[in-house]
């Protein structure tokens, strides 16, 4: 599969530039500009390298922990959990959790419900 990366490396140039403030809060699920990674990391998608992600915790204004989402689910694979947002099902790649800046971040799309954003959080302390 080819991955490009210098497409990749001239929008991160962009987004490093950037100085647009988001503000964010645990549970938001946002658009993200997650990259071309190496090997069985997780991609972004389409020209601005972006997916969904959970935001799990956040420690100042500008870093977050998160966890990327995807349409797939894998009920056999205990790194995928589901969520639903939007009246539709997802799975949380929990394998997949990483700090991000949030100069990545491009826009909120949902807020996860309590419960099951108490259950992911549960779920990542017990594996980890």
């Amino acid at each position: 599969m080819f991955k490009d990366f210098d497409e990749w490396n001239k929008l991160k140039k962009n987004i490093q530039i950037g100085q647009k403030i988001r503000y964010f809060r645990a549970r938001e699920i946002w658009w993200c500009h997650i990259g071309a990674n190496i090997g069985y990391e997780q991609d972004g998608k389409g020209r601005g390298f972006s997916r969904p992600i959970l935001i799990l915790n956040s420690y100042n204004r500008n870093l977050l922990l998160a966890v990327p989402i995807s349409s797939k689910i894998k009920d056999k694979n205990r790194y995928y959990q589901k969520i639903s947002y939007n009246n539709k099902i997802y799975s949380v790649i929990i394998s997949q959790i990483r700090l991000l800046d949030s100069k990545r971040l491009i826009r909120k799309i949902a807020t996860l419900n309590k419960e099951d954003f108490e259950n992911i959080k549960k779920y990542v302390r017990s594996i980890m």
